[in-house]
Formats: structure tokens, sequence, C-alpha cells
């Protein structure tokens, strides 16, 4: 690829390099955690602020609360941050969604709250990778394609959500809508730890088992209590014994509570897992189990365990349209000497809402760096540029048609 019909802009975008390194830490520094909605509203609002000069249509939507099983076992609704969509071009022949999150994994009680330098190229801190840094990223590969001769040819979305890192349960309806508008999608997820990018990957399904027996004294009555633990850890014992019955089928136990006096037999007890899926078919194999393994405790006298949440995110296949659109991306590569490859992960993020809306897409055009959802989480500054620079020859190749016949065939040729 011919690189100097683009150069002024790859050029601008090189000269925006401490611009969005100052930007990432301004936002890292915001708590953002997925259930701190104030927080959560402060980076779309500075995000907001960066995107003025794109003059865009903005739209700052309220979505549904989430239903979650709280300490006693009820069901009850939280409230997330608020969603933002920007759009520009809606008239154009090419449609694309860029998508992006605006909450951490880091809640507002965690110790790992601040920004630091771990050497001269290397900065951590919370959501520094995932994703503060895709974000600017995007942006910014936005701003040179709007100040390029291409501006108009190429109509775009961009989907900001607040609650992608707790499986997007309020926000998957406006991504699959959007999605279904688009012929193709870019998500700013960080790069994988090796700086290449996921292709497949597996599916996810966050779950509560909500067991319940009878209390009673545990030495003058203990034979009509019923224990809940009891029966809820024979729950979670045969679910983990699920692992290896089917290939790419994985079950987490992840948090385990209930009890409370020592002298009294338990009557309540829940425990919360993830279940990763390769296959679509997978979830209904999945499903059987789940009610095979509650029909056993069920069957006790004086216990009862009940399963909720669901499945919010299918498994991403690679189709003839998204491998089209990877070899799209590794001609941009190849043209500013980065190498493009691409490779399974157990990982899941919105590309998985967004693929099985039928939109081909890739999601991890964010920065470089590792150790997410840890307190070790870094950034390699100098992939703010060189990521930001891969995106907008992308958006630049498909402003001019370079995927017109995979992407949107009812153009006249």
């Amino acid at each position: 690829m011919n690189l100097s019909p683009y150069q002024s802009e790859l050029d601008w975008i090189d000269s925006q390099q401490q611009t969005m390194l100052e930007a990432t830490i301004e936002l890292a520094r915001i708590n953002s955690g997925s259930w701190n909605a104030q927080g959560v509203n402060r980076v779309g609002e500075h995000l907001l602020k960066y995107c003025e000069t794109l003059r865009v249509k903005q739209r700052l939507i309220d979505l549904p609360p989430v239903e979650e099983i709280d300490k006693n076992g009820e069901i009850r609704q939280r409230n997330v941050g608020r969603a933002i969509r920007l759009q520009k071009h809606p008239g154009a022949d090419r449609q694309i969604m860029l998508c992006g999150h605006l909450d951490t994994v880091f809640p507002q009680s965690d110790s790992f709250q601040s920004v630091d330098w771990l050497d001269d190229y290397t900065l951590n801190g919370p959501g520094v990778c995932d994703m503060k840094s895709g974000l600017l990223i995007m942006i910014h590969a936005l701003l040179a394609l709007e100040q390029s001769p291409l501006a108009g040819r190429l109509g775009w979305t961009v989907i900001l959500n607040p609650d992608e890192e707790i499986g997007s349960p309020s926000s998957a309806a406006l991504i699959a809508d959007t999605a279904a508008h688009a012929q193709a999608g870019l998500v700013f997820e960080p790069a994988l730890p090796d700086g290449s990018f996921a292709g497949q990957r597996k599916g996810s399904g966050n779950f509560s088992a909500v067991a319940r027996g009878r209390a009673a004294h545990a030495g003058r009555d203990i034979e009509r209590g019923r224990n809940a633990i009891r029966a809820l850890c024979d729950f979670v014992a045969a679910l983990d014994e699920l692992n290896g019955q089917r290939e790419g089928v994985t079950f987490n136990p992840a948090h385990v509570s209930g009890g409370g006096a020592l002298n009294q037999v338990p009557d309540l007890a829940i425990a919360r897992f993830n279940i990763r899926t390769e296959h679509h078919d997978d979830e209904h194999w999945v499903q059987q189990q789940l009610r095979r393994l509650a029909g056993e405790i069920n069957e006790r006298d004086g216990l009862s365990l009940k399963i909720h949440g669901g499945f919010t995110r299918p498994p991403k296949l690679l189709t003839p349209a998204n491998q089209a659109l990877f070899g799209l991306l590794a001609e941009c590569g190849s043209s500013l000497d980065l190498q493009v490859r691409y490779s399974k992960t157990g990982g899941c993020c919105d590309g998985n809402n967004i693929a099985a809306a039928g939109t081909p897409n890739i999601d991890t055009l964010g920065g470089e760096g590792g150790h997410i959802h840890s307190s070790e989480e870094f950034l390699v500054v100098s992939s703010l540029s060189r990521r930001c620079k891969l995106t907008a020859l992308l958006l630049f190749s498909l402003a001019k048609g370079h995927l017109d016949y995979q992407l949107w065939p009812h153009l006249e040729r």
C-alpha cells in the first residue's frame, strides 16, 4: 500500500502521541468500575470533550438496570452508567460501527487506583490498557479520517458502553441494533499480550445458584435442619466435574457465600460461576447439565436450588468476510512494517455480540500491553500512535472501497 496519499494524516497522528498519552492518564485516574455509574459517566463526559472537533451527532442513552442476585438470594435491580452514541455521515453508502467501553474491573474499594511509570516506555494503572488507551486510539483515528479527503465516504457510528466488564447486560441490545445497520465493526479492546489480534473467541455466560434449606439449632435440633451449604457444595463439585466432558467448554466456580452463626444450620448459600463455550450448540448441552444438577438437589427433602443468569455472549467464529477484513488489516500493517497476526482466545468481548448480529469485526485494535484485570496492568506507550495509524489506514482503505465486494456488495461498480 502506498502511504504517500495519507502521509499528512499519519504525520498528524504522530504529533498527537503526547495528547493521547495525557488523555489516557486522565481517564485512568477516574475510577470507572462497572458499578460506579458516576465515575463511568465522568469518563464519558471527558470523551465527549475529546470528540468536539469531530462535530458529530451525539446521544446519551440511559440503559435498563441489570438484574442480579443479592446476598439474600433475591433478585435486585442495579443501575449502570450511560451509554453514548456518536454518528457521522449516516447517509453514506458504506457504514461501519466502532465500539469501546467506558468501565473497568476495578471498583472504588480496590486499592489499585493510581497511575505510575514503570520505566520510560511503560505505564501502569487501572484501565490504561483495557481500554482507556483504546478509546483515544479510536477517537484520533476518526479525527484523521475526518480531516482527510476521504471524509464523507465512510459513515460511522460509535457506541461507548458502560458495562462491558460485566458482560454488557444492559448495552447488548444497543450494540446488536447498531451492528445490524453496519457492514463492519471495529472494537478497541487491547491487543493480546504478544501484540497479536484476537480471531475466534469463546462465548460466555454468568450464572448464580441459590441453595435454600431449613435453619435449625446445631446442637438441640440438628436433625430437623437442612444444610444449604452442603447442598451447594455438592452442586459446585458436580459442576466442576463437568470440565473436560465436552471439548472447549469450561466451568469456573468463582464465588461462594452463605451461612452465619456457627450454632445454626445454614438455610442459604449462593454460588456464582462462569461458563465458556466454543460452539453455538454448546449452550444447549450446558443448559441440560445445569437442569440435571439442579434437579438432583431439588429431589432432596427440604432443600432447593435455583439457577439464575444465562449466556450473554455467543462464540465468535471467523467468517470469510471476517478473514477478508483481517487480510486488509494485514496489508495496512505491512505498509507500516507491522506484522498482523491473529489467534484463538478464550476471552470474549463486545466483538462477540457484534459477530452475533452477522457483522464481521476486528476487536483488538486498542493499545499494546498486558496483565489486564490486575494491579500489574501496563501499557506500552509507543503503541498509542502505532495502533492509531494502523486503524486510520484501515479506515482509509474501507472508505476507498477496498472491501466493497465482501462488505458492500449492493454498491454499483
